[in-house]
């Protein structure tokens, strides 16, 4: 492991302590800066990834016209105003046009927007686009619902709270039936 002085990162949350007051030296805190680097390096691993190497190719033409639908994938995220977690479960639906997607691919694009900083409306409309990028679906529906450290922590300390968004794109967006199933798939989870 680097020292703190080589790794800018590190050295940055070393002077953070010193700001707070706190004596970095001490042996609990002696290897903090590098932890809290590495820690922050996964926790943004999204800003690294590439969305057609996580595809991998698992696109495939199918018949198939019914909603496809992965609920309650857990994720975490960092709000990108205060750098506080929030975490919660997203429900992704689509429905095909001649074309489907590996069913693990979907929890990674979840993941990979999830691993940078955020805000929760931002990272809901970036699941969906891609997924109606990728696969010029009839439809796309995200839902996402998430716990905000940032605000049952501090400011509001509103506790257990979920804000709760949503990005629909085409049948999901203009047709009632398909975004009621859909909502009531998802609420009976």
């Amino acid at each position: 492991m680097k020292a703190p002085a080589q790794d800018p990162l590190a050295g940055c949350v070393l002077e953070m302590l010193k700001e707070l007051g706190e004596d970095a030296s001490r042996p609990g805190l002696k290897r903090t800066p590098l932890r809290v680097a590495a820690s922050l390096r996964e926790l943004t691993r999204g800003y690294r990834e590439d969305i057609d190497r996580i595809i991998n190719g698992a696109l495939f033409e199918e018949a198939c016209n019914e909603m496809v639908l992965v609920k309650d994938i857990t994720f975490y995220s960092l709000c990108e105003h205060h750098l506080l977690p929030f975490f919660g479960k997203a429900h992704v639906a689509y429905i095909p046009n001649r074309r489907i997607i590996g069913l693990s691919k979907i929890p990674k694009l979840v993941d990979v927007f999830s691993r940078r900083l955020q805000v929760q409306e931002r990272l809901t409309t970036q699941i969906a686009e891609t997924l109606a990028e990728k696969l010029a679906p009839k439809g796309v529906a995200v839902v996402m619902e998430a716990r905000h450290l940032c605000m049952e922590m501090r400011g509001a300390r509103s506790l257990l709270s979920p804000t709760v968004t949503s990005a629909m794109f085409g049948c999901f967006q203009k047709d009632a039936r398909t975004r009621k199933e859909f909502l009531d798939l998802v609420k009976n989870s």
